[in-house]
Order: structure tokens, then sequence, then C-alpha cells
């Protein structure tokens, strides 16, 4: 059923999660896993992808115990079509099946256009768009079969704005063909899924405290809220696009960025 219409119900109640099944790519870190951890909240069991973190096992035992549902973590790389399908399809098989995918794996680089080689371009491109695909893919299959599903992506303001005064062309464009892909989908697939993008601005994770303290001064001077957000003030929005509360909404890319990308 195209966009299927939920019953009106109390909107505490539409934000509920019980009883559904989520995986989360790069469930185990940063915002993935504040995102692993909203999603238990909200009631549902939750299945964390993760590719080098030693600690998933651990955290989503923490996870599942804390909000009293089933989590479990699953370790694959998203950039490789047949083991990401591969696990997908274990997850629904062990939990008994799959109701939403949070797409959120990702990695950067900053280098400038003319040094990039095609191994440097490639791999960007492979974790944030083609894995991005892949894991989208693997749920829409099991999501067409149930007539039923629901794909959030992790975009990022760099799809629709050119960051200064860090060079990362590569990233930029990898999360501009995620906004669009998701687009694509959300109309491939209006039968029986919905699909949608959250795009944060800076947010306050371990990556960011790599990057030299100047970029980091010059971007908070460009944010008109003046700080970063930390990941878990992410975790309202994801809710909404798992739930019934944004059963009409397909298609859309929520920018939650502080102002960044308004002046």
């Amino acid at each position: 059923m195209v966009l299927a219409q939920p019953q009106n119900q109390h909107v505490m109640k539409a934000f509920d999660l019980t009883g559904k099944v989520a995986v989360v790519t790069g469930g185990a870190r940063g915002i993935g896993l504040e995102v692993s951890r909203a999603l238990a909240e909200a009631g549902a069991s939750v299945a964390l992808i993760y590719h080098t973190s030693n600690t998933a096992d651990t955290i989503a035992a923490e996870i599942g115990s804390t909000n009293n549902v089933r989590a479990a973590a699953y370790k694959a790389n998203v950039a490789i079509q047949s083991e990401i399908e591969a696990v997908v399809q274990q997850i629904a098989k062990d939990f008994g099946k799959l109701d939403i995918m949070v797409v959120n794996s990702g990695i950067a680089s900053n280098i400038p256009a003319e040094d990039y080689t095609s191994d440097q371009w490639s791999k960007i491109m492979k974790v944030n768009l083609d894995g991005a695909f892949y894991s989208a893919q693997a749920a829409g299959r099991i999501f067409k079969a149930q007539g039923r599903g629901n794909v959030i992506f992790t975009a990022s303001v760099s799809a629709t704005l050119v960051n200064f005064p860090q060079k990362q062309a590569a990233y930029n464009a990898s999360k501009a063909g995620v906004v669009q892909l998701a687009k694509c989908l959300s109309v491939e697939w209006v039968d029986y899924c919905r699909v949608n993008c959250i795009s944060p601005g800076y947010i306050a994770t371990e990556i960011l405290d790599s990057f030299p303290q100047g970029w980091r001064d010059k971007w908070l001077d460009m944010v008109p809220a003046k700080r970063m957000a930390e990941s878990y003030e992410l975790k309202g929005a994801y809710v909404f696009c798992a739930s019934d509360a944004s059963s009409y909404m397909t298609g859309a890319n929520l920018v939650i960025d502080g102002g960044y990308t308004l002046p």
C-alpha cells in the first residue's frame, strides 16, 4: 500500500517502536551509537552492524539490558555487496523480521582535489555511496517481500554546501549522492517502503578531534548557534523518521545543523 496509513492515535504512541526490529550500520560508535540507543529507548530491538569496533558486542549487550529489548552486534563491510546482503538477511532471520534500516556508515578524508589518487577517491565512494546503496538494497529486498519497511540514510550538510577550510570533494560528492539516492528510492519503493535522509551539521564526535584546532574554531564561527551538537541531540529525529509520527513523509532530507547552512 502506498505510504500505509496508520490509525489516528495519541501522539506519544505514534513515536513508540515497541515490537519493531531495526538495523543500524556503523551502529557501535558516534552518531550510529546514539541512534542505536534511541531506537532501543523507543522500544525497538536493534542489530548494530560494525566493521572495526572491538567493543560492539559489549555495547549491544548494554543497550539490550538497559532498555529491556533484544540487541546484538554483527560484523560486515558495507562496501562489499554480498557481505552486507548476507548479514542483513541473517539479522532478519535471527530477529524474525526487519522493519527499519538506518544507513549510517561513513568515512571522510581531506585531500585537495588535484591530489586525489583513484584509490583514495574510490575508498570514500565505496563506503559512503556504494555501501549506502548496498545496505538499503539488502533491506529493500526484505521490505518488498514483507510489503512494508523504512530506510533512513545519514547524509550530511556537505551534500548541499562546500565545507571550508577543509578540502573534501570526495566526501561532499558522496553525501550529495546519498541524498539523491534516497529521493530515487523513495519513489521507486513507495508501494512498500518509506525512505528519508537526516543531514547533520558539525557533531561533536571523536572524528572531529583529529582536525586542527584552527579548523574547528572556523567552523564554530560559521555556525549561528556557536556550538556543535552532541550526537544525542539527533536521537529524536531518527525516532521520528522511524516511527508512525512521520507516516506521510518520504523522500525528505532533514537538516539539523544549528543554522549552519542558512547564512
